[in-house]
């Protein structure tokens, strides 16, 4: 017999590929003067933990935004909807500035290198790690709305409770 997948295990897989496709998030620092969220690109970077989990980065500025904020608070959530929005979610983790050279050199694109005149060595590059450390996923089925509908007028089903077990998680990442 086969064993099923377990919701949390299915979701957090679906959530990294549907991020490293997407890879736009709302980034924001907690607790800061600045609470204010801003559109960043996630790159995930697959070889950078010892533990074979991903890590996201982003590149960002040391003189404007959350690369200049992150000294005064670490503590950071990101809000994700990807764009065929089939799935979301509520990350959070923390921020770092890092100077790993290989890891720049590993996400580095000409589209990362057009905002910064001096390319990989420009004084204002800014590498940021965001350990994330849990999410809140949820998953949206095609037509599940109307599936819902109709289940409730034919036969006086509430599939909500079910439908929900199988496509909302908390997961650890």
């Amino acid at each position: 017999m086969f064993e099923k997948e377990a919701p949390e295990t299915k979701l957090r897989d679906k959530f990294w590929d549907s991020l490293k496709s997407d890879r736009t998030v709302m980034l924001g620092l907690k607790g800061g003067e600045d609470d204010r969220t801003r559109p960043m690109t996630a790159l995930v970077d697959r070889g950078a933990d010892d533990r074979g989990e991903p890590t996201i980065y982003f590149f960002g500025s040391k003189t404007d935004g959350i690369g200049q904020d992150i000294q005064r608070s670490a503590r950071a959530v990101a809000a994700f909807a990807s764009k065929g929005h089939d799935m979301f979610a509520h990350i959070h983790g923390t921020l770092s500035p890092s100077d790993d050279r290989a890891v720049i050199d590993r996400l580095w694109n000409p589209i990362i290198g057009s905002w910064y005149k001096d390319g990989k060595d420009d004084p204002d590059l800014q590498l940021i790690r965001f350990d994330a450390e849990k999410a809140d996923v949820w998953e949206a089925s095609q037509f599940a709305t109307l599936k819902a509908a109709a289940l409730k007028m034919m036969f006086n089903i509430d599939p909500g409770k079910e439908h929900q077990d199988d496509h909302q998680a908390t997961v650890q990442l």
